[in-house]
């Protein structure tokens, strides 16, 4: 159900959360919010509780295909217990900025400490290929949104968070460990964020390149910075599903952005069932 726009978002995040209490206990200390086509991790997930959004107090509906917007709470093979937000809200739907982040500022409100923000993403570093996995060292937002635009709630975080080390050193040197322990390459860039939902014109993508991009996609950044802005840890990982607009020769399409994070599953199931233990025992904020 959507948040009515008289609910601050602090309350609105604190209704959730105590809805999520009722139905699935304490919060995990480690979440994974999944992007497009990789829903897939949120169903090995054992003994656990699934929550549609749907039932969440100020949880948009998901609309995209690849999204199956609910919440999944369960454990992962070594027995930690994580959540997996399985879909996510888009700017382009239609859905305000807010609705968008309630999501994060929720686990945060809930007594989660960290988050692993993943993305299917277009490739624009020449070296990247399509099912590559790429880590996010920073972000670049041009999406025309900011989740912190407006009075600031004091309960929510600082005026002005600081955004120097918006993805987390510590969680992204867990996911470079777990990486080499399971023999998995793993890329590193900047993402920039556009609206969407059109793809971009190649002339977009040579501007994206020559502002530093590595590759690009139409979410994340703004629950980064709703994150970060509410004291929750931050690691980011794009599933390069294929290359940007003229560097390659195939139309895009969402079908090959499924077709290909359905290449990438055990490669970045993997990474995430050696990484979310970490993240879990990683010092709180």
């Amino acid at each position: 159900m959507s948040t009515p726009h008289a609910i601050l978002p602090f309350d609105a995040a604190q209704a959730a959360a105590a809805a999520l209490r009722e139905r699935c206990g304490d919060a995990p200390a480690a979440a994974v919010v999944l992007g497009s086509g990789l829903g897939d991790f949120a169903d090995g997930l054992t003994n656990a509780v699934s929550v549609p959004y749907t039932d969440l107090p100020g949880f948009p509906p998901v609309g995209v295909e690849g999204h199956s917007g609910r919440l999944v709470v369960g454990h992962l093979p070594d027995g930690t217990r994580v959540a997996a937000f399985s879909g996510r809200a888009h700017l382009y739907e239609g859905h305000g900025v807010q609705s968008c982040v309630h999501g994060v500022r929720a686990f945060r409100a809930w007594g989660g400490r960290g988050v692993v923000l993943t993305n299917a993403a277009g490739g624009i570093n020449p070296a990247f290929r399509p099912g590559d996995l790429m880590v996010i060292t920073d972000h670049i937002n041009l999406s025309g949104h900011n989740p912190l635009t407006g009075p600031n709630d004091a309960r929510l975080g600082p005026r002005f968070p600081d955004m120097s080390a918006a993805y987390d050193p510590a969680l992204r040197a867990h996911l470079h460990a777990v990486a080499r322990e399971r023999g998995l390459t793993l890329r590193v860039g900047i993402y920039a964020a556009l609206p969407g939902p059109s793809y971009e014109t190649p002339a977009e993508i040579r501007m994206l390149r020559t502002l530093g991009a590595d590759a690009v996609g139409m979410s994340t950044v703004v629950e980064v910075i709703a994150a970060r802005h509410c004291g929750l840890r931050v690691a980011g990982i794009s599933c390069i599903t294929n290359l940007a607009a003229g560097l390659g020769n195939a139309e895009l399409s969402h079908d090959e952005v499924k077709e290909t994070a359905l290449m990438a599953r055990s490669a970045f199931i993997g990474l995430l069932q050696g990484t979310l233990p970490r993240i879990s025992g990683a010092e709180a904020p």
